[in-house]
């Protein structure tokens, strides 16, 4: 890994070893809509199974086989390629038009339901995804199991390494964009580069709480979110309940996500701040003159509906649900030091 995507685990250096995968099924992904869709509408709704497929492939594949302007195709979120997946696309097509479903998309592709709505399926209309990941080779297990019930009280919400791309490469594009050494005419490329900055500038932050024993403590200045939601509000230092509304994640920790404007944090939150992002002082200057807005984060990801089966002697099933926006590597990285049957990366 490169040396400057290292952060601080919670719960220090797990000792248990295992491999990830081996064969696509071993990584599954479910897709949560916050909706239903209501049956009527010049929008088709596909709920698709891919095998070992990109989301943005597939959408390329339906609108030619629905033969309309890739413009007119919809999804919510980018879903791992080597895994199996199962989440929601949506086209474009009158009602008067209908297609046999079994005829797109071969092996790796099936379409499992269908079924109209009246908007198109916009990028993070999701409520989120649940994963069900088979761990083999697993080493020390009782280590293993101890920070699985560990994980229910929350893991850092870090993003994941395949937001910075192989080996850091999208932190270092977004470096040489920022000191303009190097022009991405891409703008999708250029968003990723510079959304991994913006993304390892909070994960550094979150890694100094950790270091620090500020993980779950309090300062005065401090920004709290509301569980399972982005409202957030300034810490009352008279307010004796917040400390155990935090134990109980009803609120959570933040941390910023950079962009330009003064910090939502005041005090000695603030100054921590600061002072964690000191030596990142041209990069936070950078994403301020792109033109970034201040934004806040939660620093705790908890993955719900938690469950673990031993399938056999060194081999696991994880189960579990995570809001939009968190990685599962995230929680995986608590667990055990994994390692990728299959070395590429979406």
């Amino acid at each position: 890994m490169n040396a400057s995507l290292a952060t601080e685990w919670l719960y220090g250096e797990p000792s248990s070893h295992a491999q990830l995968r081996t064969l696509p099924e071993d990584f599954q992904v479910f897709e949560n809509l916050p909706f239903t869709p209501d049956g009527e509408g010049e929008h088709l709704f596909l709920y698709i199974r891919k095998i070992g497929e990109n989301t943005d492939w597939v959408a390329r594949q339906l609108a030619r086989f629905c033969q309309v302007s890739p413009r007119d195709v919809g999804y919510a979120g980018k879903k791992d390629r080597h895994a199996v997946t199962e989440q929601w696309f949506s086209v474009r097509l009158p009602a008067a038009r209908t297609l046999n479903w079994a005829l797109f998309g071969g092996d790796s592709i099936q379409v499992l339901e269908s079924v109209r709505h009246g908007r198109k399926l916009r990028l993070g209309a999701l409520s989120g995804n649940r994963f069900v990941l088979r761990l083999r080779d697993l080493t020390h297990a009782e280590d293993f199991v101890r920070r699985v019930e560990q994980a229910r009280t929350g893991v850092p919400n870090y993003f994941g390494e395949q937001r910075f791309g192989n080996e850091g490469g999208n932190l270092d594009k977004g470096m040489a964009l920022l000191e303009g050494r190097l022009r991405e005419r891409q703008r999708h490329k250029k968003g990723l580069y510079i959304s991994a900055l913006r993304s390892w500038l909070f994960n550094q932050v979150v890694s100094q709480r950790i270091e620090q024993g500020l993980w779950n403590r309090i300062m005065p200045g401090d920004v709290l979110m509301l569980d399972g939601s982005q409202s957030c509000f300034h810490a009352d230092a008279e307010d004796a309940s917040l400390a155990r509304r935090l134990q109980e994640a009803d609120v959570h920790l933040t941390a910023p996500m950079w962009g330009r404007g003064e910090l939502m944090t005041t005090d000695a939150a603030r100054r921590f701040e600061q002072q964690a992002l000191a030596p990142r002082k041209a990069i936070c200057e950078g994403l301020e003159g792109l033109g970034l807005n201040q934004e806040r984060r939660s620093i705790r990801l908890m993955p719900r509906g938690l469950e673990l089966e031993q399938e056999n002697e060194q081999q696991w099933r994880l189960s579990f649900e995570l809001p939009a926006g968190a990685f599962a590597t995230s929680v995986l990285r608590e667990l055990c030091q994994w390692r990728n049957a299959n070395t590429h990366q979406e």
